[in-house]
């Protein structure tokens, strides 16, 4: 593994499957400029809006966003994640994966995570959420992508993140980078958003990247923002505000070594 840059990406996706593949495409460009090797979009980076209309358009957000992921990643020559679009259930039509892809500079997929926690949840600002109304849940730990020049790569979706387990599963297998690309709303984002990246941060030894949504997406539908890069000691290297954007950062082989050998909490490990 070598010390490299990795970016962060903050949308603000709107129910506007074309608008928002532009928009990637342009954050992706600045990113790559400023030298990014290892890129990830935001949940939902292909298509936010009212969960009916994202379960209708499925095959077509499905088709066009891993066409878009493939070609965004072989023609800037970086590793890119999807951080999250649907992908329709074969033998059930009335549900969607929510799916993140991991592809490399040669345009191949290189890992697929389909989303294990779903949103449902009554948020106290007086919206509601159903994810599992139109997703289907994924039934698989998130995989491992070991990489020789990019570290050992572990994928998650947004509400995974008060999920330990499945973070403590990565760094059984060795991480080095957990991506967690969200979606996370506005009212519960202000007082978790953070402090859960840092938690998983800090509890695996691994560095966070955390691309992000921002704004308002449609209707009532507010986004916490602060795409985020965190260091393995909890350090918030890099964070994108409020504004569309990239939050970019070092990925340090040798920080890494560091932290691991300063606080070996993983090596004193008594239960599990």
């Amino acid at each position: 593994m070598k010390s490299y840059l990795a970016a962060a990406i903050q949308m603000c996706s709107k129910p506007d499957l074309d608008k928002n593949l532009v928009e990637a495409e342009e954050l992706i460009e600045l990113a790559v400029r400023r030298g990014a090797e290892l890129i990830g979009l935001p949940e939902n980076f292909a298509f936010m809006g009212a969960e009916a209309d994202k379960l209708n358009q499925s095959a077509d957000i499905a088709l066009k966003a891993e066409k878009f992921i493939k070609t965004m990643a072989q023609r800037f020559q970086v590793t890119l994640l999807g951080g999250g679009f649907p992908v329709p259930v074969q033998d059930e039509p009335q549900k969607a994966y929510n799916t993140a892809v991991l592809v490399a500079p040669s345009g191949q997929e290189i890992a697929r995570y389909r989303k294990v926690h779903l949103f449902d949840v009554n948020v106290p600002d007086g919206n509601t959420y159903q994810e599992s109304s139109t997703v289907m849940a994924g039934k698989d730990l998130p995989p491992l992508y070991v990489s020789d020049t990019y570290g050992k790569i572990g994928l998650s979706i947004c509400y995974d993140v008060r999920f330990p387990e499945l973070y403590r599963h990565l760094s059984d297998q060795g991480a080095d980078i957990l991506f967690v690309p969200a979606a996370f709303t506005a009212y519960t984002g202000k007082d978790h958003w953070k402090v859960l990246l840092q938690a998983r941060a800090i509890e695996n030894t691994c560095y966070i990247i955390a691309p992000a949504q921002t704004g308002n997406n449609y209707e009532r539908r507010y986004t916490h923002g602060h795409a985020m890069i965190i260091d393995p000691w909890g350090v918030i290297l890099a964070d994108a505000g409020e504004e569309t954007g990239v939050a970019i950062a070092e990925i340090n082989a040798s920080r890494l070594e560091q932290v691991r050998r300063q606080m070996p909490s993983l090596q004193h490990r008594v239960f599990g």
